[in-house]
């Protein structure tokens, strides 16, 4: 007799099935509908699984979706639907519309690109090919290098190989046994990665569909019929293990979704994406560049995007003004021996550039304002009467970054970091993180952005070296943080290992328009800087005691926000940030005097104003306005300066007709002042 197992579902019902079976036979058993609708199953312990839900608990348990819907728990695993289950688990069966199930969807396109490739071209070796954010690659050995028309044809017997159903199949094999035949076949990449990835006399996890064969973990879909929609978009070059005395590989990306809607809107979602790039927008709007004779990664800022940043400057100086900040101004370079004391030398060097040979000492870019913060803060006395103390600064730092790493604006060696430092009692730590959250939110509402996500970096214990300070202080450290979430009523992911050398911190992601992710914004927990410096200030008891400390950037780097803005609106910036808000143009020379007028009346109510007095077509100039994104141009001719009016032709919203020209400026006026999105 064949040993029983039990089988929780996602609504608390048991399944006593017979130890091998699989969950698709287990699907089959609940709904035929429901095993054709699966793809995907994940499996956890029951030691591991916890209470579940009952029916009594949940009005939608029992029903087929919670068959399928997925948990949240680290100690469960995604698996094959014909895996076979030889233990007490918890079950959920996965479909295509759950989010777990798209990377395992692009391995195995992955797999079915390999397939197509041997199959075209046998004489090829096969390196690796994983799922990433946006689809998959494989990388491929083959001395003769793939052509356009290759990965044309390519992606046609794809097609034909997903057509013919060809099943998914794990198997397990002798490590020596598979290690003999790949190096047989002159697979070297195969034999690096079961050498490094396996033990002697481990079992060698294989996967198959139809001839194919390749060492694999997994899982994948149940066969090829389920790759319905991909696309082989580009080929790159990269080298065996990443040495350039290596043979160089062939690298064939793609994507693949569920359907063909949601491949077309990935690609549509693309075009979006290379129509908002912020270095083309830069140049075309000419905001700014980065001059191949003066260095990679370091920016220029033109006119246009000077007057944006002073913008963005002066709106945050004037908020850490109201909000109790000190301005204060760093120098750019510091002796080495600051960043040995601040740990900086040690933990972040490979971030710093060498240090310069002066003739009294070794002298050190800055990477960071924060040790200049603290010598600040360490040139007088302070009593808890003083405390919180925080300092402010747009300060230019300089990161090593490898050539070949920047990337516009977002990526640069050289930035203006919007740091400030708050110096505090520990009673104080929790109240001014909150402050910080809150200012954060303001930033990122201030200039558009509704929506964030948060996360939580915390140290790894076990790797103790790599940061700085005692567990108890990087318990108190974690719980401040936490605390202070928990009071905005912030949700979180918390992420175990990212956290800065010296603590803890809080990063904000804004989510732009396009959906995407962007890490601007950090608040930081320090309690090991004010250690090393030793900080001190005299409470109230007259001893003298150690501050903590509060990192945090808001824009993070003024350079990636500027990209960041750039991009989310598409170079059409909101009036109180448009370089030019309001464009002049006179229907003929005879209108340029009332022109004058209106340009000094529009500067004198605080726009900036451009006037285009050239002897060319109205149209013509209308036209290059708008192609620079001004939000507003003005036409006038001999109604408008006989009534003191103007002709109002709104970024896109177009000709609105007249308007008094006192009206059109209350008008501006109310939305400039607003810092409205909108026109």
């Amino acid at each position: 007799m064949s040993q029983t197992i039990q089988v929780q579902l996602p609504d608390g019902a048991i399944k006593q099935v017979p130890s091998g079976t699989t969950a698709y036979q287990i699907a089959s058993s609940i709904s035929p509908r429901l095993a054709d609708a699966v793809v995907l199953a994940r499996i956890q312990p029951l030691a591991a699984a916890g209470t579940t839900t009952t029916p009594a608990e949940d009005d939608a348990a029992g029903s087929e979706s919670a068959m399928y819907s997925a948990p949240d728990a680290a100690a469960s695993r995604l698996v094959d639907l014909s895996a076979p289950l030889t233990e007490d688990v918890a079950l959920w069966l996965l479909k295509e519309s759950d989010p777990e199930t798209l990377p395992v969807l692009r391995h195995s396109a992955a797999h079915l690109m390999a397939t197509a490739v041997l199959e075209l071209f046998p004489e090829t070796k096969l390196g690796h090919g994983p799922s990433t954010a946006n689809g998959f690659f494989y990388d491929f050995y083959r001395p003769t290098p793939f052509t356009p028309p290759d990965l044309e044809a390519i992606e046609k017997r794809m097609a034909e190989i997903a057509a013919r159903d060809e099943h998914f199949v794990r198997e397990y094999r002798p490590r020596e046994e598979v290690l003999k035949e790949f190096n047989a076949a002159d697979d070297f990449m195969k034999v690096h990665f079961i050498e490094r990835f396996t033990q002697p006399g481990e079992p060698i996890s294989l996967y198959k569909n139809g001839n194919f064969v390749d060492f694999c973990r997994g899982p994948h879909l149940p066969s090829t019929k389920r790759i319905k929609a991909f696309k082989v978009t580009n080929l790159a070059g990269a080298y065996w293990l990443g040495d350039e005395k290596n043979p160089q590989l062939q690298r064939l990306y793609g994507t693949a979704f569920f359907s063909q809607k949601d491949l077309d809107a990935h690609f549509k979602h693309l075009e979006e994406i290379k129509a908002r790039d912020h270095r083309v927008l830069g140049k075309q709007l000419d905001l700014f560049s980065i001059q191949e004779v003066a260095g990679s990664g370091l920016i220029f800022w033109h006119p246009k995007g000077g007057i944006i940043r002073k913008t963005m400057e002066d709106w945050m100086r004037d908020e850490c003004l109201r909000r109790g900040y000190s301005i204060v101004f760093t120098p750019h370079v510091m002796r080495l021996e600051l960043w040995k004391i601040s740990g900086h030398a040690g933990f972040y060097s490979e971030n710093m550039y060498a240090p310069m040979e002066l003739d009294d000492s070794e002298y050190q870019l800055k990477p960071m304002n924060c040790p200049g913060h603290i010598l600040i803060y360490k040139d007088t006395p302070k009593s808890y009467r003083d405390l919180p103390v925080r300092l402010a600064e747009l300060g230019n730092v300089y990161r090593y970054e490898r050539s070949g790493t920047m990337h516009g604006l977002l990526r640069v060696r050289g930035f203006t970091q919007d740091d400030a430092h708050i110096f505090c009692t520990p009673q104080q730590i929790e109240d001014e993180v909150v402050a910080c959250i809150e200012f954060a939110q303001s930033v990122l509402n201030t200039f558009g952005f509704n929506d964030f996500k948060v996360e939580l970096s915390t140290w790894d214990p076990s790797k103790p070296q790599d940061y700085a300070g005692s567990p108890e202080n990087w318990a108190l450290a974690v719980n401040s943080l936490k605390s202070a979430l928990s009071r905005k009523g912030i949700a979180y992911r918390e992420i175990p290992g990212e956290a800065a050398f010296y603590g803890p911190k809080i990063d904000i992601k804004l989510v732009d328009v396009l959906g995407r992710l962007w890490q601007l914004s950090t608040v930081q927990f320090d309690f090991n800087l004010p250690a090393r410096f030793e900080l001190e200030y005299t409470g109230e008891d007259g001893e003298k005691h150690q501050p903590v400390m509060v990192h945090r950037a808001l824009f993070g780097s003024v350079e990636r926000f500027f990209g960041v803005l750039i991009e989310h609106y598409a170079g059409a910036f909101p009036l109180w940030l448009a370089p030019v808000q309001v464009a002049l143009v006179p229907i003929s020379e005879k209108h340029i005097d009332y022109a004058n007028l209106v340009k000094k009346k529009l500067e004198d109510a605080g726009f900036r104003v451009e006037l285009d007095a050239r002897n060319e077509k109205m149209n013509a100039k209308i036209r290059e306005f708008t192609l620079q994104k001004v939000p507003y141009v003005l036409v006038m001719g001999d109604k408008e300066a006989a009534s003191e009016a103007v002709s109002v032709r709104t970024r896109g919203k177009g000709d609105g007709g007249s308007m008094a020209l006192a009206d059109f400026i209350t008008h501006a006026t109310n939305i400039l002042n607003s810092k409205t999105m909108d026109l």
